[in-house]
This record gives structure tokens, C-alpha cells and sequence, in this order.
């Protein structure tokens, strides 16, 4: 900023300026790295790839419950738990999107271990056009001429890839699907992510410690069975779940929706980069022009986002 515009401004203007630059700044450097988390996490699951993705989900359930029930009693918010759950609404739709956030971690395990990274690139990338979608059909929002050309770009790449290759990118699409869903149930729930996520960790909890508990009784239980590293790894599984959300939660909260917009791609290029060139993972033709139809479509979106929230402020 040069010196003249500094003149310019009003005392009061240009505290509150430095004070919304500050925040925004502060808000990046909590973002980047919960983004940096969720793109490297496949590096994270392979280790475990000898262990079945079933299991893995229920030790993740399991040790996140843990980590997030430390911090909501750490926050004194243990009263928003006891709120939920005398909310029979509240649990009904906190139960809806535990069963799709459950989906969204088995599937993104699972292809992850079956060498299917690219497909959950793609899906994370479609999510945002999902999201405006699922609006759409369930909240009555009115689509903008952008959003709309956005969204059947889209369409085109998901059925140019089926075409081209001879397969439904299934996995994508499911995980897409599975993550806007539990957007959306939770924009439909009045509760804090932080108490939500950990409702649904707890409910999750349930069949997860049965499961764990019969499997160790059985003596096919991975942990405990396998070698250190393995014990840690799976007791470690919170890290890549319950750590940057809270990161995310704390710089959503800092920054202005634009700039969460923008930054929430950051993930699925990581993943993208680590399946293209550390997992060689195959990238024909056909995927290829199929990730260039997503990233038009996902820029005419951005763009579209971008234009509205200028608007809004101007307004």
C-alpha cells in the first residue's frame, strides 16, 4: 500500500482495514495447513493399507471420539452435548449425517488402498458444484447463470469420462455426493461442527467398539497384533481427522467465505499431484481432458463467487 493511500484514509478506516487484514492473514495460516493435512493424508492410510478399511474407519472413529470429547470438555462446552442430545430433531439429522460421513470415510479409505487416489482428487473437486446442486434441489436456491453453465460443464466431464474410459467414476461421484450431503444436514442442524462431529463420532462409537472389541476377542484385530508402528499409526488416525478440522473451524471463523472458497482446492490438487506423479497412478487422454472440463467448470464457479461476494459488499 503506497503512502498517499495511507494519507488518505481516515485514522478509524485504516485500523479497521489493518484489523480485517490481520484477521484474514491469521486465518490463511490455520487454513493452509488443515488443507495441507487433508491432501497429504493418503500418504497417511497407505501405511496402513495392511490393515482392512473397515477396520481402519472404526479406529478412527474410535480415537477421534476420544481426541474431540478431550477438547469439548477442555472448552467447557459439554452442556451443547447434553442440549443435542435432549433434541430428538437435532439427533435425527445429526444420525443422517453420520451415515453419509461414515460412507465419505470408508469409501475415501478404501480408494485410497485400492490405488483409486485420483478418484477422490476428482470427487473433492466436483464437491463444491455438488454443494450448489444439492441447494438447489433441497433449499429452493436460485442457480446463477454461472453456477448453472458451471454445473453442466461438469455433467459433461463426469459422463466424457464414463464414455471415454467404459467406467461410472462411482467413487467420485459417492464421495462427492456423501460429503454435500453432510453439508447439507448440517446447514439444516443448528449446532457448532466441533459438538456435531463429535455426536457423530460418538454414535459412530457405538458398532465401532463392538466391532473392535469382537475382533480383538477373535485375536484378527490389528492392533496390538502387528508392530508398533501399526498401534501408533492407528492411535494416530485422529491426527489426520480431528487436527485440521479444528485448524479449518478456527481460520473459517478468521477469513471471509471467498477466501475458504478459493483455498478449499488446495487438497484435492495435492491429492491429484500425489497420485499423478508418487502413485503413478494411470492418467490417460481421457482423464486428463476430464480434469481440464472440472477446472473450467470450477473457475467459472469461483469466478461466479467471487463477483457475488464483491457484490454483497458493495451493496
Amino acid at each position: 500500500m503506497n503512502t498517499d493511500i495511507k494519507i488518505a484514509l481516515p485514522e478509524s478506516s485504516e485500523s479497521r482495514f489493518s484489523t480485517l487484514q490481520s484477521s484474514e492473514t491469521a486465518g490463511i495460516l490455520f487454513l493452509a495447513p488443515a488443507f495441507l493435512i487433508w491432501g497429504l493424508s493418503p500418504i497417511y492410510w497407505k501405511l496402513l493399507s495392511h490393515v482392512s478399511s473397515i477396520e481402519l474407519l472404526f479406529q478412527r472413529v474410535i480415537w477421534s471420539s476420544v481426541f474431540l470429547y478431550a477438547i469439548v470438555l477442555w472448552q467447557g462446552r459439554n452442556h451443547e452435548i447434553k442440549k443435542i442430545l435432549k433434541s430428538p430433531s437435532t439427533m435425527m439429522s445429526l444420525l443422517g449425517s453420520t451415515v453419509v460421513l461414515s460412507l465419505n470415510w470408508y469409501l475415501f479409505i478404501w480408494a485410497v488402498n485400492h490405488d483409486q487416489v485420483l478418484q477422490t482428487s476428482l470427487g473433492y473437486y466436483i464437491n463444491p458444484l455438488i454443494m450448489v446442486l444439492l441447494g438447489m434441489i433441497f433449499l429452493k436456491e436460485r442457480l446463477r447463470k454461472l453456477q448453472m453453465i458451471a454445473l453442466l460443464i461438469a455433467a459433461g466431464a463426469v459422463l466424457y469420462y464414463a464414455i471415454g474410459l467404459g467406467q461410472f467414476p462411482w467413487i467420485a461421484l459417492t464421495i462427492a455426493f456423501s460429503f454435500g450431503f453432510y453439508g447439507l444436514f448440517h446447514k439444516m442442524t443448528a449446532v457448532s461442527s466441533l459438538t456435531g462431529l463429535l455426536v457423530e463420532t460418538l454414535i459412530l462409537s457405538i458398532p465401532a467398539l463392538i466391532f473392535i472389541g469382537w475382533w480383538e476377542f477373535e485375536g484378527t484385530s490389528a492392533l496390538f497384533r502387528v508392530n508398533l508402528s501399526t498401534d501408533l499409526l492407528l492411535v494416530g488416525t485422529n491426527l489426520v481427522t480431528a487436527v485440521p478440522l479444528l485448524l479449518f473451524i478456527i481460520g473459517t471463523r478468521k477469513s471471509t467465505m471467498t477466501t475458504v472458497g478459493f483455498m478449499q482446492y488446495l487438497a484435492p490438487s495435492i491429492t491429484f499431484l500425489l497420485a499423478v506423479f508418487i502413485y503413478n497412478e494411470p492418467f490417460s487422454h481421457q482423464r486428463l481432458v476430464t480434469f481440464i472440463l472440472i477446472w473450467t467448470a470450477l473457475a467459472l464457479y469461483s469466478a461466479d463467487s467471487f463477483y457475488a461476494f464483491r457484490k454483497r459488499k458493495l451493496s
